[in-house]
């Protein structure tokens, strides 16, 4: 009788969902491209600073580097908890959250006196980075058709770049002329917009459609697993989630391990090995990040139709390959040349990773599953800057740059070989 009752509820509440509009899903993809756009001018604004910071307090390389690692492993908590907290709270609260955590914290990065102060609040701001990365695409691939999902994700991805842009001009402006705190205290501003999320942007039919599952069904229509279990017990009782959680955690590592480590040093590599001035390098890292705003759109154009692993690990591999290039071969009269098609490249893995993840995760799992990997693989990653500054003690941010091309190539390598295109729908409570 019960179980009849708790069937008649949920059907019930399962009428009251409302269809997705055209509207709601422009409306969604704005506010997303917006939630990106600032998450990555927030992640770029370190990247800049860095040359001030060690001038004003004193830091060494490895100092300076390990800056970047203590941003990356707050991004990794931070994406643990935006997993969880997408599929307990919502998608939209998550992205609403984490907007605020790292718009407050990053302001506060200004008020900063000292490496040990500055190390803290970063780390802290990080949560938010973490967390909204994999909330916006999580809420994003459950809003969008699969037959156009990855160009949709790809032109998102892109947001992350345009935020790259948006932090190059504000840096070039600023640091010179107000200096680095100024920057960082322009981060309280995106605040704003996480009220006009929260109004304006409902949580996703397949979300709502498994929650209710989960809250009056006593058994899940599609794993047959008791809904009292947790998310976790479900990704590693069942193999085929555990072995995919596994993989995605490795490429997700040497992703990230290649991405964040080139990254966080390439400004400062310019100006220190290829003896740029400020302005010079912003101008060259702008024509980078404009390449790779085509690449990731084009990327994800292409995933669409060609499939999303041949693309991704095209893209993996030839960032592997060209990473050596601009080392060994770069003059003053090609550098233009090499960034551009380096950033063309560069962008092609990122554009696709939110589509090729979440299309390997079932709805019920899928933002912890996702934030979970993803954010495990950072831990890895988060070594790679301070890497890079050993080697620039050392020798040079070139030889850096070598290692990250290793990660690269075995990111490529780990996907096209193991990781299968489209396994799930994520616009189906699956």
């Amino acid at each position: 009788m019960t179980e009849v009752l708790r069937k008649i509820d949920l059907e019930r509440e399962l009428k009251k969902i409302k269809p997705t509009t055209k509207r709601t899903q422009q409306i969604a993809f704005v506010f997303a491209f917006l939630a990106l756009l600032v998450d990555g001018a927030d992640m770029l604004l370190l990247s800049f600073s860095l040359n001030s910071l060690k001038a004003e307090f004193g830091l060494s390389n490895l100092q300076a580097g390990a800056l970047g690692s203590f941003t990356l492993a707050g991004m990794a908590v931070g994406g643990f908890m935006g997993g969880w907290a997408c599929d307990r709270l919502g998608r939209v609260r998550t992205v609403v959250i984490s907007i605020l955590v790292f718009s407050i914290l990053t302001a506060a990065l200004g008020f900063a006196q000292n490496f040990e102060q500055f190390a803290i609040l970063r780390f802290l701001s990080a949560f938010g980075i973490g967390s909204l990365y994999i909330a916006a695409n999580t809420l994003m691939a459950e809003y969008v058709p699969t037959e156009y999902r990855t160009t949709v994700l790809g032109t998102l991805q892109a947001g992350w770049t345009v935020g790259y842009i948006v932090a190059t001009v504000l840096a070039g402006w600023i640091i010179p002329e107000y200096g680095w705190r100024t920057l960082f205290f322009i981060a309280i501003i995106p605040s704003v917009m996480a009220i006009f999320i929260q109004k304006l942007v409902p949580e996703p039919e397949s979300w709502q459609r498994a929650r209710l599952q989960r809250l009056y069904a006593p058994v899940e229509v599609t794993t047959k697993q008791p809904v009292s279990r947790s998310t976790v017990k479900e990704i590693f009782s069942d193999p085929a989630n555990r072995k995919m959680f596994i993989l995605w955690i490795f490429t997700a590592g040497f992703l990230q391990f290649g991405y964040y480590g080139v990254n966080n040093w390439m400004p400062a590599y310019l100006e220190s090995e290829l003896h740029m001035n400020f302005k010079s390098m912003a101008g060259y890292m702008i024509g980078t990040y404009v390449a790779m705003i085509f690449g990731k759109v084009l990327a994800g154009f292409a995933a669409d139709r060609l499939g999303r692993r041949a693309v991704f690990s095209f893209g993996a591999i030839g960032t592997a390959i060209f990473l050596p290039v601009i080392v060994l071969f770069n003059t003053p009269d090609n550098i233009a040349y090499l960034l551009i098609f380096f950033g063309f490249l560069y962008g092609i893995p990122y554009a696709i990773n939110a589509t090729y993840m979440t299309e390997s995760f079932a709805t019920s799992i899928r933002g912890t599953a996702v934030g979970g990997a993803y954010n495990a693989g950072r831990i890895g990653a988060m070594f790679a800057p301070a890497i890079i500054g050993a080697a620039a003690s050392g020798g040079s941010i070139g030889l850096g740059f070598l290692i990250m091309g290793g990660a690269y190539l075995l990111c490529g390598a780990v996907s096209g070989i193991f990781i299968k295109d489209k396994q799930y729908d994520p616009q189906k409570a699956e």
